[in-house]
C-alpha cells in the first residue's frame, strides 16, 4: 500500500470515529496526560494497522479491536510503570476530581466502567456502541454466549450499584 493511500485512509477512521477512540481513551486512562498518551498509542497502533486491513470485518469493529487490544496493552504497562511510581496516585487523585464531567450520571458511569476489568470493560463499551452480542464476540475473539453471561452480570452488578445510593441518582 502506498504511504498516500495508507495516510487517506488512516484520516478519513480519524475523523469518522473519533469518538470511539475518545470513548476508549475515558475508559482506560483518567488523567489528560494519561489520556493524550493513551490517545497517541491507539492512533499509531491505528496508523501500522492501515495496511493490514483487508475488508473481513466491518471498519468500526476493526477500529474497536485496535483500540481496546492498544488500550489494555498501555494499561497493562501503565500498570507495572506506577508500581515503581507510586506517588503519581496523589496526583492522578487530584487530577481525576478536578476533571468530572458537566453531567454527573454519566461520570458515574464511566467511574463504574472504570473499575471493571479489563475484559469487561471492554464488552460494556462496545455494548453501549450499539454492537451485537455476535459483534462484540467476534471483536474480542469470544463467543456469543460468553458475550451475554459477562454483560448480564455486568448490568447486575451496576444495577445494584446504581439502587444502592452511590450512583447520583442513576
Amino acid at each position: 500500500m502506498k504511504r498516500n493511500e495508507q495516510r487517506r485512509i488512516f484520516e478519513e477512521w480519524l475523523n469518522q470515529h473519533r469518538g470511539l477512540l475518545f470513548k476508549v481513551v475515558r475508559s482506560y486512562a483518567f488523567t489528560s496526560h494519561d489520556q493524550d498518551d493513551l490517545f497517541q498509542e491507539i492512533t499509531t497502533q491505528l496508523w501500522n494497522s492501515v495496511p493490514g486491513y483487508r475488508g473481513d470485518s466491518a471498519v468500526t469493529t476493526w477500529i474497536y479491536r485496535v483500540a481496546l487490544y492498544s488500550a489494555i496493552g498501555w494499561s497493562k504497562r501503565e500498570t507495572l510503570h506506577r508500581k515503581n511510581h507510586q506517588s503519581i496516585v496523589a496526583d492522578d487523585r487530584l487530577l481525576r476530581q478536578t476533571s468530572k464531567a458537566a453531567n454527573p450520571q454519566l461520570e458515574w458511569l464511566y467511574e463504574q466502567i472504570s473499575q471493571l476489568d479489563e475484559i469487561d470493560r471492554s464488552l460494556t463499551l462496545l455494548l453501549l456502541d450499539g454492537f451485537s452480542y455476535r459483534e462484540i464476540g467476534n471483536t474480542m475473539g469470544i463467543s456469543q454466549n460468553h458475550v451475554g453471561v459477562r454483560l448480564n452480570r455486568i448490568k447486575k452488578r451496576l444495577t445494584e450499584k446504581s439502587t444502592g445510593g452511590d450512583s447520583n441518582g442513576i
